[in-house]
């Protein structure tokens, strides 16, 4: 068998990689999409925790991430991705079993579990590119984001035809759903011949490795930061409560699944060529115009409460979050050197998914109590402040640009 970096196997692990993506990314969308329904069921009167199953998956999403990678590092990619398959699948059999058993809390422990679970499949680029030599390295974190793309189209599809299997517990059979999915997904990462463990490519660096503090004390970090969870915190806000908004005024969970499934498409499509864009128009410009889409967001989301509103609005958050949250990225990652890559991309993690976490639950909490032009409303001051703070670091670039000499 030829040496795993070969250009051929290189090309089987990224295509056994986009398919996993497209099979376990089918999840998240499934509870995100119907998370806050069944929370709505299986509360009383107050509807204001609704979201927190919700809440739980990217609190689970957040607390998995480091465990996922130390599983990953001490027994290899591919035990630990068929790992992750399983967790979720436990998760999403507990999902299940609470919502029979009509436990709310039970129900969000389920999720939360889901969400740890998925935390695996956030490796699998990773992984695709370090089975990669030069020339494709590019390419098969393509195919592994195309098989993003498909997410959008499989897990709301998972709902519509599985909402009522388990009748009269709604939904029911689309959390059981999930435990097949896993299953599915596990047996497609079994065919993998990855290295057992993962490679740490050493890198020499004669430059010293800086205190955290100072690191993020950087102007362009600090906002590239605060762009960071402004996009993707009003992204959650938004797309959480907007199925519990669909359903309010009227429309059926199949249409609020479709509007998640333009959502996802719209987040993952503009992937393919982002990177160009921001080649060739530099990331302050990409950020602002995602910055701008999510504004665009709001004024649809306003403007009235047909289905083409929803709808519309959901594919403006989608992309005005590629655009912003890739834009964002960029502009962190030019702040750190090779060496302070861990602990730098930790903290931007855990400050990351702590606000997506928070702005999940409060989306249930604002929705219930003042509806959904309130959470419309919140886009307007988050992205105008990001927009500030983004022209404040641009100038003061310019300017030490000038004052630097020739």
């Amino acid at each position: 068998m030829n040496a795993p970096s070969t250009r051929s196997e290189a090309r089987r692990t990224a295509f056994i990689l986009a398919t996993a993506q497209a099979i376990m990314g089918s999840v998240p969308p499934i509870c995100i999409s119907v998370g806050a329904l069944v929370g709505s069921q299986l509360l009383d009167a107050d509807k204001s925790l609704a979201t927190a199953p919700v809440t739980g998956f990217n609190l689970g999403v957040a607390l998995g991430a480091l465990p996922a990678a130390a599983l990953i590092r001490r027994f290899g990619q591919r035990n630990g991705f068929m790992s992750g398959a399983g967790v979720v699948g436990i998760g999403g059999m507990i999902a299940t079993l609470a919502m029979l058993r009509g436990s709310f809390w039970l129900f969000a422990m389920g999720v939360c579990l889901v969400g740890m679970g998925m935390s695996f499949s956030q490796q699998y680029r990773f992984a695709a590119a370090d089975d990669a030599g030069p020339a494709f390295k590019a390419r098969a974190i393509s195919w592994v984001m195309a098989g993003g793309v498909l997410n959008g189209i499989l897990g709301p599809q998972v709902v519509i035809f599985t909402d009522d299997l388990m009748a009269p517990v709604k939904f029911a059979g689309s959390f059981a759903s999930i435990l097949v999915i896993a299953g599915i997904g596990a047996a497609v990462l079994s065919l993998l011949r990855l290295k057992p463990k993962m490679q740490v490519v050493a890198e020499a660096s004669h430059e010293p490795v800086r205190p955290l503090l100072e690191v993020i004390r950087q102007p362009q970090f600090a906002v590239g930061l605060l762009c960071a969870v402004g996009s993707y915190s009003l992204m959650s806000f938004v797309m959480t409560g907007a199925p519990l908004a669909m359903i309010g005024c009227g429309f059926s969970s199949d249409e609020a699944a479709l509007g998640i499934s333009w959502h996802v498409l719209a987040m993952f499509g503009p992937s393919f060529f982002t990177g160009l864009l921001i080649a060739r128009f530099g990331k302050e410009r990409i950020l602002a115009t995602g910055l701008l889409l999510l504004i665009g967001c709001g004024v649809c989301a306003l403007a009235g409460i047909e289905l083409w509103n929803f709808w519309l609005a959901l594919i403006l958050l989608g992309l005005g979050w590629n655009f912003g949250f890739i834009g964002a990225t960029a502009m962190v990652a030019g702040t750190y050197r090779f060496s302070e890559k861990g602990k730098v991309q930790g903290f931007h993690d855990f400050v990351l998914f702590g606000f997506v976490a928070f702005s999940s639950l409060m989306s249930g909490i604002i929705f219930n109590a003042y509806g959904w032009d309130a959470l419309a409303m919140v886009i307007f001051p988050v992205t105008l402040l990001c927009l500030v703070a983004l022209g404040m670091v641009v100038v003061l670039a310019r300017g030490q640009k000038a004052e630097s000499p020739a």
